[in-house]
């Protein structure tokens, strides 16, 4: 009895971990919404003879309406809050997603169309995931605390692929391609409406103890939602007068450049990866699925090892700057090392090199706690919103760029390379034009303090 006593009082004492564990569970819904058409864009793509650069263009179709609604995203996020943004996105997003199954009623030729058009619109309605997520996390958890609850909803992504690519290819193999999608459709319905009920700012929680509301204030935690009430053209005035003087600053150019070729190495897992698997490698749909779980999870434990990994840099005294490049430069290194996988032949060498380049992505991912650590006080869903635009322009360029280059060199060894070089370009970023990191609107740390410690503190600042 006193054990669960004891557990009951560090529940109730820590309800920012209720908070963190939620939005895992749906960031893994909607990653694994992200990763539906490449696991049924095999058979997809031979039931309506789409070539190489079709699905290309197919698998863009989210990242274009991702991109272009970051910026109106981000002012929803800063005007309305990103608890009931969010919300409402995930219900929109799921029922897209269901919709897309329904176009193998089609005809061929506007099947093409259709899907296209409702993955667009399932871009347009995650649009502001990733930046409400960030100002929730700067919400509830303390600096020190961040860069671990950053990790765990970004390493989501390495999660649903380990969950998700051997169901939906088993789904898909048993019951067809369509029903891939209903099925991620109606979990993230589902899931939108626990997310509605539970999701609070921290000074609106009814359950939030005194204890742990003086824990995250005194550690930096924002703990209420910053929100206008301009008119809509004084908002769209101010985004703009906002956009601009983000992008004005080396520090945020070098971090969206990074995070473009970051976002690279992850589309490429999103989407043709599987596809390598099957088309290049010779493996069935399900195996393909089995295997793609491997690399998976070693980006899972990377995503959750590069978080944990900087928040005890911090903790140890070292500068912001450090705790979160060195894992970054870390994981760029050890992701270049997919090139391997051109002159391996067997199958258990590709996965291993590919296992080992997506565990160093997962380490590398730390833009989202740096956007959280450096965006000024009033523009964080802003400045995430740009951030996104970055990363979501990869996501457009990537699947592209693939396609034709492997409809041209009928091979993906290219592709390979063009992926490996983005981690070099991450790499250079963080190295060269980001400089020192820290918040604008913040004092200069005084002399002696942690944040001025030499190394890479001083690495790339001009």
């Amino acid at each position: 009895m006193k054990k669960i006593h004891s557990l009951r009082r560090y529940i109730a004492e820590h309800r920012r971990h209720e908070v963190i564990a939620l939005l895992f569970v749906m960031m893994i819904i909607n990653q694994g919404d992200r990763a539906t058409l490449s696991i049924a864009g095999a058979s997809l793509a031979d039931e309506m003879g789409l070539g190489h650069a079709q699905m290309g263009w197919l698998f863009s179709a989210f990242a274009w309406a991702y991109m272009l609604l970051q910026l109106p995203g981000g002012l929803a996020i800063d005007r309305f809050g990103s608890i009931r943004v969010l919300g409402l996105a995930i219900v929109a997003w799921s029922v897209f997603t269901g919709l897309i199954g329904t176009v193998a009623m089609m005809p061929v030729g506007l099947a093409f169309f259709a899907v296209f058009a409702l993955r667009f619109l399932v871009g347009a309605a995650e649009a502001p995931c990733f930046p409400a997520n960030s100002k929730i996390v700067s919400m509830w958890f303390p600096t020190a605390e961040r860069g671990t609850a950053t990790a765990i909803f970004n390493s989501s992504q390495y999660f649903a692929a380990v969950v998700f690519t051997p169901l939906l290819a088993w789904i898909s193999t048993r019951w067809g391609w369509p029903w891939v999608f209903y099925v991620m459709g109606a979990a993230g319905v589902a899931m939108g409406v626990v997310f509605i009920r539970r999701i609070k700012a921290p000074v609106e929680h009814p359950s939030l103890a005194p204890v742990e509301l003086q824990t995250m204030q005194a550690g930096g935690a924002s703990l209420r939602e910053h929100t206008g009430s301009r008119a809509p053209q004084q908002g769209w005035r101010d985004t703009w007068t906002r956009a601009r003087s983000l992008l004005s600053q080396r520090m945020f150019l070098g971090i969206y450049l990074a995070q473009f070729c970051i976002s690279t190495l992850t589309f490429f897992f999103l989407t043709w990866f599987p596809v390598y698997l099957v088309q290049q490698r010779g493996l069935s749909l399900l195996d393909a699925g089995l295997l793609a779980a491997v690399p998976a999870i070693f980006g899972f434990i990377g995503g959750i090892t590069g978080g944990m990994l900087s928040d005890w840099m911090l903790r140890k005294g070292l500068s912001l700057t450090l705790a979160r490049k060195l894992p970054i430069f870390i994981g760029m290194t050890l992701s270049m090392s997919m090139i391997l996988c051109n002159y391996v032949s067997t199958d258990l060498l590709v996965v291993l090199f590919m296992a080992l380049a997506f565990f160093g992505k997962g380490v590398g991912a730390l833009g989202w706690a740096i956007i959280a650590d450096v965006s000024p006080k009033g523009s964080i869903g802003m400045n995430g919103a740009i951030f996104n635009t970055f990363g979501s322009l990869a996501g457009i360029v990537t699947p592209v760029v693939i396609g034709y280059m492997v409809q041209s060199m009928q091979s993906f060894n290219g592709a390979l390379v063009y992926v490996a070089l983005n981690a070099v370009g991450a790499f250079v970023s963080y190295l060269f034009v980001v400089g020192p990191l820290r918040r604008p609107d913040d004092a200069p740390p005084a002399s002696g303090n942690s944040q001025d410690k030499p190394s890479l503190n001083t690495v790339g600042a001009h």
